[in-house]
């Protein structure tokens, strides 16, 4: 799907959606676009946009490569953008990447899935049209709305992360490996955050030495590049607040199984005094008076009880069990 925003000289802004026929696009069209968002195109749409604006969009391939060279490129009337965009979801977030070309006043956007932070441009563009004056406006405010987007997440984040702290202090019961996977599952996430804004800051970087640039842009791209800045740290922040987290839980989790063992030790010494006075009266000697007691079996019994009793009132006076 191809969506064209043309904009005439008195700020009529005019949206049109193409799914099937490309005969709608008019001459007049042509000249007034500013974006041009394509949505998963196919190949006749690729090759139609490629004729009639003269550009050569880069594989697929070519724009998930991670070197600079192929995330930033910069030419007399072209600059070709590479960008990660985060796909957040609780299973498996992941980094997509959208590609932008800046050719002369136009933009041209392509990806190959729903993101949200088009879907709010759009939203923008079409609320207030004049705010925008060609393509290099529209691409910097995607990418405004996307880092504000990141730090929405960011923030998220550490709010669940706050909330496994106070679980695994407060309502921890065995859930091992649950707990284990929530911190494995907030690392990877904060990894992917951090790789998406590092990309992020060093296309802004690169972006920001372009001559084709107005002071405007360049002042807004100062403050995205700040902001990138912070939330960068507060990744770090997370990161080191994580393995903080997986130490504790290792030292919960250890406790607990001391708590265990304790148990275990406790019932032992309990039951070794009577398993001896048991074991010595079992057995099979022909020489053992007691045997031939009339009160020698309750004797015995009652010397095995005593035996219990004793190490459970020494190990309650000194607090060892409650």
């Amino acid at each position: 799907m191809i969506i064209f925003y043309t904009l005439n000289n008195s700020n009529r802004l005019k949206v049109v959606e193409i799914e099937e026929s490309l005969d709608i696009i008019t001459d007049e069209m042509k000249r007034n676009v500013i974006w041009i968002d394509m949505h998963s195109p196919t190949i006749k749409e690729k090759n139609f946009i490629e004729k009639n604006f003269d550009i050569v969009f880069p594989t697929k391939q070519e724009s998930e490569e991670i070197e600079i060279s192929s995330r930033y490129w910069e030419e007399s009337n072209k600059i070709e953008i590479n960008s990660y965009f985060l796909v957040s979801n609780e299973l498996s977030p992941k980094n997509e990447t959208v590609s932008f070309i800046l050719h002369n006043n136009l933009l041209i956007s392509i990806r190959y899935i729903n993101l949200k932070t088009f879907d709010e441009m759009n939203k923008k563009f079409k609320a207030s049209p004049k705010d925008y004056r060609d393509g290099f406006d529209i691409f910097c405010h995607i990418l405004d709305i996307r880092i504000d987007a990141d730090a929405d997440i960011i923030e998220k984040l550490s709010r669940d992360i706050t909330n496994l702290r106070k679980f695994v202090f407060t309502d921890y019961k065995n859930d091992d490996e649950e707990i284990l996977e929530k911190i494995s599952a907030f690392e990877d996430l904060n990894m992917k955050i951090r790789e998406n804004l590092t990309d992020k800051q060093r296309i802004l970087t690169a972006f920001l030495k372009s001559t084709k640039l107005c002071d405007k842009l360049k002042s807004d791209i100062q403050i995205m590049l700040k902001d990138i800045k912070s939330l960068i740290d507060y990744t770090e922040f997370n990161f080191e607040r994580l393995d903080y987290l997986q130490n504790i839980f290792l030292g919960v989790l250890s406790i607990e199984q001391n708590k265990v063992i304790k148990m275990f030790t406790i019932v032992n010494v309990i039951f070794l005094p009577p398993t001896l006075i048991a074991s010595i009266y079992g057995m099979n000697f022909d020489f053992m008076p007691e045997l031939h007691w009339d009160y020698g079996y309750a004797v015995s019994v009652v010397l095995m009880v005593m035996s219990s009793a004793l190490p459970l009132y020494i190990f309650k006076k000194k607090g060892w069990i409650q």
